[in-house]
């Protein structure tokens, strides 16, 4: 078999891969040549502000005794500059963030997977564009820019990465350091003539980038007086650098200032995802070439902030994020930056009506020749008779269009260019996404069909092996011959095809991997005759109402990825099924127990999402209570007269109470530690990374006696899972682990029930001798219900307490016992940890069923891949790439959950088999004579 499991491994790693090519691939296109306006501009000089992390409704909104929360600020946008919300995409990250403001275009998602650090595609930007640049911030930011920049003018200055950390005395440190090295950068000009005179050049940048905001926000929430008070720091920070600049170039009134933000924050301290707190942002514009404040009557938005921030009357000019990108190269006059899909936002620009159609007709052109671009790159790479070209942008009607808008801008009409203009980006935007997702249906299909061909293959190799229906018949070898080359001839033709049109090799997979796969499934035809055979001498009512169930099932788990609460409802579900089936006749008891943890466990599902408010005497009180239940437990196995217990075994058990009594006390101290503003003690520290070594370790030492080895791993990953918890989900594990192990036993009654085998004594039951049972019986239709409970229990242990597919559901307090200096890898690994533990938990409880009812674990593994394939090609059909940016991060995120959750449990099945049967000796201490 492992060679199907490779195979599996296989399928289902080109199935995930395939979304990204499918749906997210990167947009951007090169060989374009630069567009610049023909007109002076307005400004020599552009001061860039990003407060990381800003949110609009934080910056505009006035305090409780009607004072603004920036004065500056506030000051700027009444009397002498425009002012509006910049509306980001998903993900609201800090890299496509500042992506989308500089160089104008949004970094396709999968850019997330490669990191923030580097520049995983070259792209062009604003600051590449200029003739200087100098920048100050972050090193996780200013690099990408620099490195991208084509010779050496654009110069960064950076803080060291080890300042950023969410547990320091005050994150606005890092804004401070700013601050005093602009100004001392300016001062020192001075006496140095080169720096003077580059200074003194035009189309200069000067991009301050402070991160404090967005460090305080993590660390103690926005809505938190630090993360208000560095809002009044940065506006003091603010209002000081622009007279500094002003006094150093003479008042020359030919300098422009920007103040704008990369993405939001929620309520509880991240962001990622597409919540209005994460996606609105401020922008401020004053200075050279920008208009002055537009005084309004009424002013309609749909939203009602300007009634609540007392700016009704006041003109709000809403942009795109990556509207910004244009306005800072049309005020200082160099070239838009080639990628950038951005519109000039004309409201902001205080200059001449020709200035504006003449930017306009220059934007128009810039993203015109994207297109052409990606038209003609598309045209090369496909056959001529199966190429159809986007209609409205024929080559015919461009050059009217750029005619036309030629001619208005030569009669003065400038009001009509200016709309032709618009109503051309717009057209070249529909025909840039119409070429990017040209291939979509084609490939799509591809993949559905390896899919479905691969799903019914899994189900005909458990027919085959694993059950009583099939009588195996051998077939002739001249059929399976022509079969072959067939199949081989169909592959060619679809090859030579790809050929011709110069595809890329991933294309070669998707298309070619039906054609094996397809190939297996035909070769099983006997099987599938037996299969029809044995259906049809069935009642009808008896197959169609176990389809029903079947559906009904899926559709659940399908449901449950999108709203949380169908768990509960299944869970409820679950709760009656010893009634149902009439098991709680025979275990009163034990039903009861079942039914009283199911109920536990649907409250889960129904509580707000982790992180948003933390509660830490929760977690203290669930380390108290793990402790006493294993107190409990530790007594009734001294009082068992066990022959097989030794003092090692209690000496293990005497360690892991010790280890989670340890993480309950690190966990309170360093909370305490870190609302007193002093970091993260490092003893604490070192515990914790001990506690999680450890936590891997311990259970091999313990015997392999079912119940108390699968204790001990409970144990074990207790005391790290309540390191990273920082609420009510520390309670979870526990009430899951409590439900399995009643589940283990209420399978053992579903066995005698249905008479198939007879009860093992579980108490004596020792998973070191279960492996090489010979006596493994047949599937029974029980089975596919457990291994539906299984796949029920897997989605319950991610989303039972919170939505692990939102990006923003991470809170970064969870790993505060482990570290505080931002470090996004360390922190997703911590991450994952915290959500895999209840999945290790339920993979063990899991291994237990398989071998107390006497199946090998591939039969009922099969049986679970087919649901989970099922689900997962739902989820295909449900990613998209339009509408809300909040659909479309959910919808590629549950596709590569389902994915990832089949690849996962395949490694899954194979942890648990080795934290359940194998056994660490520790060297005893008696005397080996040597050989």
């Amino acid at each position: 078999i492992p060679v199907f499991i490779l195979a599996g491994l296989l399928v289902h790693c080109v199935f995930l891969v395939s979304i990204f090519d499918i749906y997210f691939s990167s947009p951007l296109v090169h060989g374009m040549t630069p567009q610049q306006t023909p007109l002076p501009p307005p400004a020599k000089r552009l001061v860039l502000f990003v407060a990381d992390g800003l949110r609009a409704d934080s910056l505009y909104e006035l305090n409780s005794n009607g004072t603004p929360q920036a004065p500056f600020l506030r000051g700027v946008l009444e009397n002498n500059g425009s002012w509006g919300i910049s509306h980001t995409r998903v993900p609201t990250e800090s890299r496509p963030g500042h992506v989308a403001l500089i160089a104008g275009f949004y970094e396709d998602v999968s850019a997330v997977a490669k990191g923030w650090k580097e520049n995983p595609v070259e792209f062009d930007s604003v600051f590449n564009e200029s003739k200087y640049t100098w920048s100050w911030g972050s090193p996780d930011i200013l690099p990408m820019f620099a490195k991208g920049a084509t010779g050496d003018h654009v110069y960064t200055f950076c803080y060291t990465a080890e300042s950023e950390d969410f547990g320091a005395q005050d994150a606005a440190e890092l804004d401070m350091w700013v601050f005093d090295h602009v100004k001392s950068f300016f001062n020192s000009s001075r006496s140095n003539q080169t720096l003077f005179s580059a200074l003194n050049e035009e189309k200069v940048v000067l991009f301050l980038h402070l991160l404090g905001i967005d460090t305080n926000g993590h660390a103690h929430r926005p809505n938190s007086r630090e993360y208000k008070e560095n809002i009044k720091k940065v506006d003091e920070g603010v209002k000081e650098i622009a007279s500094v600049i002003d006094n150093f170039y003479g008042n020359d009134g030919k300098t422009a200032f920007i103040l704008t933000s990369d993405h939001g924050m929620t309520d509880w301290g991240s962001h990622g995802a597409g919540h209005p707190s994460e996606t609105l942002t401020p922008l401020i514009v004053w200075g050279a070439g920008v208009n002055y404040p537009q005084k309004v009557t009424s002013q309609f938005f749909e939203d009602n902030f300007l009634k609540e921030w007392k700016l009704e009357n006041l003109k709000r000019l809403d942009v795109n994020q990556a509207d910004i990108a244009p306005l800072m190269a049309s005020l200082i006059g160099v070239p838009f930056p080639l990628n950038s899909v951005g519109t000039l936002p004309l409201e902001y620009l205080n200059n001449s009506a020709h200035f504006k159609a003449e930017s306009m007709f220059t934007n128009a052109v810039q993203i015109l020749e994207q297109f052409k671009v990606k038209m003609s790159q598309k045209k090369e790479t496909t056959l001529s008779f199966l190429f159809t070209p986007f209609k409205p942008l024929s080559d015919s009607e461009q050059i009217n269009f750029l005619k036309k808008m030629r001619l208005y801008i030569q009669q003065q009409k400038y009001d009509e260019a200016v709309s032709l203009c618009k109503t051309l980006i717009n057209l070249a935007l529909e025909g840039l996404s119409y070429y990017h997702t040209y291939d979509r249906l084609f490939l799509g299909l591809s993949i559905a069909m390896g899919f479905v061909g691969w799903t019914t293959y899994v189900i005909l190799v458990i027919i085959k092996t694993h059950t009583t229906l099939s009588k195996t018949v051998q077939t002739n070898k001249k059929e399976s011959t022509v079969l072959l080359y067939g199949f081989a001839f169909v592959g060619m033709i679809i090859a030579f095809f790809l050929l011709i049109q110069t595809c890329p090799w991933t294309y070669y997979v998707y298309c070619l991997l039906p054609v094996p796969v397809w190939y297996a499934v035909v070769r099983e035809l006997p099987v599938i005759q037996d299969l029809a055979a044995n259906l049809l001498s069935l009642q009808i009512s008896q197959s169609v109402g176990f389809l029903l169930v079947c559906t009904l099932g899926i559709e659940i788990l399908v449901f449950s990825f999108f709203y949380r609460s169908t768990l509960t409802i299944g869970l409820l579900v679950f709760a009656g099924w010893p009634v149902i089936t009439q098991l709680w006749v025979q275990a009163k008891a034990t039903a009861l127990m079942w039914t009283f943890l199911c109920v536990l466990l649907a409250i889960f599902p129904i509580m707000p999402v982790v992180g948003r408010e933390p509660n830490i005497p929760l977690v203290l009180a669930t380390g108290l209570l793990t402790l006493l239940i294993s107190c409990f437990s530790l007594a009734s196995l001294c009082k068992s007269k066990n022959k097989y217990r030794n003092n090692e075994d209690l000496k293990v058990h005497f360690y892991q109470m010790l280890s989670i009594a340890l993480s309950t006390y690190v966990v309170s101290s360093t909370h305490d530690s870190l609302k007193n503003k002093q970091g993260l003690p490092v003893l604490n520290q070192i515990i914790s990374w001990m506690t999680l070594v450890s936590s891997l370790v311990l259970p091999l030492l313990s015997p392999t006696f079912l119940f108390q080895r699968l204790f001990s791993i409970l144990l074990s990953l207790m005391s790290t899972y309540l390191l990273l918890s920082t609420g009510y989900e520390a309670l979870f594990p526990l009430v899951l682990s409590g439900l399995m192990f009643v589940w283990i036993n209420m399978e053992q009654e579903a066995l005698q029930h249905y008479g198939l085998s007879l009860k093992p004594k579980l108490a004596v039951f020792n998973f070191a001798y279960a492996t090489d049972i010979t006596q493994f019986r047949q599937l029974h239709l029980d089975d596919v219900r457990r291994s539906f409970f299984f796949i029920f229990f897997i989605v319950t242990a991610f989303f039972g307490t919170g939505n692990i597919a939102s990006v923003n559901s991470f809170d970064p307090a969870s790993v505060y016992c482990f570290l505080t200096v931002f470090s996004p890898f360390m922190m997703g690994g911590l991450l994952v940890l915290k959500v895999v533990i209840p999945f290790v938990l339920v993979s063990c409880a899991f291994e237990a069923v398989q071998v107390t009812t006497q199946l090998s674990s591939k039969s009922l593994f099969l049986i679970v891949l087919v649901i989970s394939d099922i689900m997962a090609l739902h989820f295909f059909f449900l990613v998209k790439d339009y509408g809300s940016w909040l659909d479309i991060g959910t919808s590629i995120s549950h596709y590569v959950l389902v994915m990832s959750l089949t690849i996962f449990m395949m490694l899954m099945n194979g942890l648990a088999q080795l934290l359940t049967t194998k056994r660490l000796e520790l060297p005893r201490r008696t005397k080996h004579h040597s050989m």
